[in-house]
C-alpha cells in the first residue's frame, strides 16, 4: 500500500528513523560504519537525531550538536566514500517513501540528499571523485537510484 500522508510530526520522524536506521544497521556497504566502527547505541543515538531531523523540518527542536564531526571521526577510521553516501541516500530516500508522501516527506528527502553531499564534499575535499568541491556532484549511486525510480 502506497504511503498517504504527510511527515507530521516527532512521532513520525522517530518511526521513520527506527525503520531508516534498522535497514542502514543491516546493509553491508554502510551498516558497519554504525555497528563496528562507531558502535552505535541507536536507543542513545535516535533522540540527538530526531533533533536534528525535527529542527530541519518543522523548526521546532533546539538542535545544537556538530552533525560534521561523528562523520569525520568516522572517515579518519575508515574513509566514507561517494558510494557509502549514495547507499545512505537511497535507503533514506526508499525509507521515506515506504511511509510517507507529502510535501515534507519530500523535503525530507532533498535535505538527506544536500547533507550527504555536503558531508561528502568536506571529508574528500577538492579532489576529481568529488566534482573538485564544487556544485552539482550526485554520488553515482543516487542517480542510479533516480533512474530506476
Amino acid at each position: 500500500m502506497p504511503a498517504t500522508r504527510d511527515i507530521r510530526d516527532r512521532d513520525d520522524l522517530d518511526v521513520l528513523l527506527r525503520r531508516f536506521y534498522g535497514a542502514a544497521f543491516a546493509d553491508p556497504l554502510i551498516g558497519p560504519f554504525f555497528t563496528e566502527i562507531a558502535g552505535t547505541d541507536l536507543e542513545l543515538h535516535l533522540p540527538r537525531i530526531t533533533d536534528f531531523w525535527e529542527r530541519a523540518l518543522f523548526r521546532t527542536a533546539a538542535y545544537g550538536r556538530d552533525a560534521f564531526a561523528p562523520h569525520a571521526g568516522l572517515h579518519s577510521a575508515r574513509p566514507l566514500t561517494a558510494a557509502h553516501f549514495g547507499r545512505w541516500v537511497q535507503l533514506w530516500r526508499a525509507t521515506v517513501d515506504g511511509l510517507h508522501a507529502g510535501p515534507r516527506a519530500e523535503r525530507a528527502k532533498a535535505q538527506g540528499e544536500r547533507i550527504a553531499l555536503a558531508m561528502l564534499r568536506r571529508l574528500a575535499g577538492p579532489a576529481p571523485e568529488t566534482g573538485g568541491g564544487s556544485g552539482g556532484f550526485v554520488p553515482l549511486a543516487a542517480l542510479r537510484l533516480r533512474s530506476v525510480a
